[in-house]
């Protein structure tokens, strides 16, 4: 016997449907709730992943943003050591350029 919802089943008798004709429409419907459950369950599912996802992208951001910031502070700190480097070189050229 197939999966059917009796509470339905027994409201179409009771509105005149036949016997065969309720359980058939209740069997029906019975069907029909099953696949929505199962679709439920999978989207639920899809649902958790995408959150998932949500946090690893958003670490990932993170951590590119800092490795960036990273980055340009050593570049900058490098940047200051040449124009030093610059200015010391150009300070002993000076001073080799005199008889």
């Amino acid at each position: 016997m197939a999966l059917q919802l009796g509470a339905l089943r027994e409201a179409l008798i009771d509105a005149g449907a036949s016997e065969e004709k309720a359980k058939a429409a209740a069997e029906e419907l019975a069907g029909y709730d099953s696949r929505l459950a199962s679709i439920d369950a999978r989207l639920h599912g899809i649902d958790s992943r995408l959150s998932m996802l949500t946090w690893v992208s958003g670490i990932l951001f993170a951590v590119v943003l800092t490795s960036q910031a990273l980055i340009w502070t050593a570049q900058g700190r490098i940047d200051g050591q040449l124009a030093a480097m610059t200015t010391t070189l150009a300070h002993v050229e000076q001073l080799v350029a005199k008889p």
